[in-house]
């Protein structure tokens, strides 16, 4: 069953948390996190992406800005722009989008749950990312940003969270300059949050990484190096645990994610659609964007004109895990054979696009002479992935887009020696 613990989290005042909390640091690059943090002195992007602090065309991965990112943090607290609970606590969090609230508990995640499989994932991850995340949680000793959960939805756990909700104004409560609003609540009785620890514990049997495979992967391996240089280990020191928002799985929506190819591998266009019969029927849509409307269709856009593409069978397996999600349709019938896009991780000539910026974004990159082609496809559904986790399966590549995306800075998980 899932263990996860109060702790005592390291938070903004309420004054100035709207300009302390900031978007996770792997959706942005280094010029957007410089454009977002500008005139915000106090925003975490200076300790995440600390960089931004140093002269532009700085390496990322430099030793400087990891030691930036430890300066600020230290700069931080030392002014009182994030201080530490003095008991551990669970939080609620919050998020609305498009009129829709989804509630998530805020604790701390056992790394022994991640590396026994308690804990579920569905995404391949990199070592490079993993290390440069376990980088920056060394130098700070602490877990900075949360990542996203989901569970099996649990009755008494969402009483409980409907009676903080309802009994109690949010410690936080704000809309981002995206439009998303953000709602935050501490649970500073002690008989709920054992409440709540009891719960996880018995009617919890697994929980999944939803979004921050890489953060999770980095935070739990970081408790792993801890405990194993340790001689007078306990299991009870903090390095054992890590922050994760768990959102039950009847409030998520997972958007769609699209890719947009720079160029037809030598095919003209026309040959490229005669190519597509082969594996798809063709109808074409017009100007204004498609949207697919169900599994194994697609859209695609391409030379002004959006066309609607569903898979013939054969092209799939209904019975496999893997072998039924339309990103792997795609990249077997269209991206590796058609295109010659092999590594979708490390190829420069494709990018993913997260639903959330929708089908104009793709028709924009494609029509500015950016790209060549784009691809839409319908979302995975929760479902898949927790099959697909439950299996032991691996998703391809940017499958899944979940939104909104966690804010950080709202509480920090400090690695206390």
């Amino acid at each position: 069953m899932a263990k996860i613990k109060p702790f005592r989290g390291i938070r903004p005042p309420k004054d100035i948390v709207e300009e302390v909390a900031c978007l996770p640091y792997d959706v942005m690059n280094t010029e957007e996190a410089r454009e977002m943090a500008k005139g915000k002195e106090r925003s975490l992007l200076h300790i995440t992406r600390a960089e931004i602090d140093l002269p532009e065309g700085t390496d990322v991965h430099s030793q400087e800005v990891y030691d930036r990112s430890r300066e600020n943090f230290r700069k931080f607290q030392e002014k009182g722009w994030l201080k530490q609970e003095e008991k551990p606590k669970f939080y609620i969090y919050a998020q609305t989008m498009n009129n829709k609230t989804q509630y998530g508990i805020v604790g701390a995640a056992a790394v022994d749950d991640y590396l026994n499989g308690i804990i579920k994932k569905h995404e391949l991850t990199r070592p490079d990312k993993e290390e440069d995340r376990m980088k920056i949680i060394r130098v700070n000793n602490a877990d900075l940003e949360p990542v996203f959960f989901t569970f099996p939805a649990v009755s008494e756990i969402d009483e409980v969270m409907n009676q903080v909700v309802n009994s109690k104004d949010p410690e936080y409560d704000f809309v981002a300059d995206d439009g998303f609003g953000h709602h935050f609540w501490v649970i500073d009785d002690d008989a709920t949050n054992e409440k709540i620890e009891k719960l996880f514990a018995e009617k919890v049997p697994y929980t999944y990484v939803a979004d921050g495979h890489h953060r999770t992967a980095a935070a739990a391996l970081i408790g792993k190096e801890k405990r194993e240089n340790n001689p007078n280990h306990t299991g009870d020191e903090a390095y054992n645990y890590f922050m994760a928002v768990h959102f039950p799985d009847n409030q998520l929506q997972i958007l769609d994610y699209n890719r947009v190819i720079k160029d037809l591998n030598n095919h003209t266009p026309e040959q490229f659609i005669e190519r597509l019969k082969e594996s798809f029927t063709i109808e074409e849509k017009g100007s204004e964007p498609y949207r697919p409307q169900e599994l194994h269709e697609f859209s695609m856009y391409l030379e002004g004109k959006w066309y609607k593409l569903t898979a013939q069978e054969g092209t799939y397996d209904d019975n496999d895990p893997i072998g039924v999600l339309d990103v792997t349709i795609l990249t077997n019938q269209v991206l590796q054979p058609l295109l010659n896009i092999q590594d979708l991780r490390t190829s420069k000539r494709i990018e993913f696009v997260g639903g959330i910026r929708g089908l104009k974004e793709l028709q924009r990159r494609v029509d500015s002479g950016e790209m060549k082609l784009a691809f839409a496809l319908h979302p995975v559904s929760l479902k898949q992935l927790i099959d697909i986790a439950d299996t032991g399966n691996i998703m391809p590549p940017k499958t899944t887009w979940f939104e909104p995306k966690l804010r950080s800075g709202l509480v920090l998980y400090k690695f206390e020696d």
